[in-house]
């Protein structure tokens, strides 16, 4: 467990990010300071047929299995996945299957799926929300994907990208959210963190 900050919300609870990757802990320092890490290994599952079902289940695992050892804490956990041609697109096992991942979505376009997952001290089941954006991508040569792999460290990434990091090599455009795209849609976040006075309501 990693501690950001020591601090506590305005209720005086304490805030859970069920959560390793950068790009989640970038967005929720964004909306507070006050947050700390945990994270415990949890069975995911990938079910090409229903991405909502996969990224809800997972959200839902990681969510409880913070909650078992943190039952006196608000918690967020999150789980997000690319939906491309009727199959899921998780992290590239290497830099072979990035730049893979990467040509195969040249010039077309995928949807982002992010399943969230959040609860209040003692809720065992969660609050649920999940988000969708589109992404299209840029026609891309070979030699464009391998600028974008030189520079863009891909593999803990759902698809092999970043639009938060050289995004603009690869993507011609997007819609929906932005945040959601990275990770985690901030829009939610943020209403269920005022919502729950665990941040200030006039935030902006």
């Amino acid at each position: 467990m990693k501690d950001e900050s020591g601090l506590k919300g305005i209720l005086n609870i304490p805030l859970i990010l069920g959560s390793a990757s950068p790009r989640r802990k970038k967005i929720l320092r964004a909306i507070t300071q006050e947050f700390t890490i945990f994270c415990t290994e949890v069975e995911e599952i990938h079910d090409a047929s229903d991405p909502v079902k996969t990224v809800v289940h997972n959200a839902t695992v990681k969510y409880a299995a913070c909650r078992k050892l943190n039952p006196e804490a608000a918690i967020i956990a999150a789980d997000t996945l690319v939906w491309f041609e009727g199959r899921l697109i998780g992290k590239p096992a290497d830099l072979q299957e990035a730049a893979e991942f990467l040509r195969a979505f040249a010039g077309k376009s995928q949807i982002v799926f992010s399943g969230i997952a959040l609860g209040m001290p003692g809720a065992d089941q969660p609050e649920i929300r999940v988000e969708a954006s589109s992404v299209q991508f840029k026609e891309l040569s070979d030699n464009q994907i391998q600028e974008y792999l030189e520079r863009t460290m891909p593999l803990d990434r759902a698809g092999a990208y970043d639009i938060d990091e050289n995004g603009k090599l690869l993507i011609a455009g997007y819609s929906g959210s932005y945040t959601n795209i990275m990770g985690m849609p901030d829009e939610v976040v943020r209403d269920w963190l005022r919502a729950n006075w665990i941040t200030e309501p006039t935030e902006s």
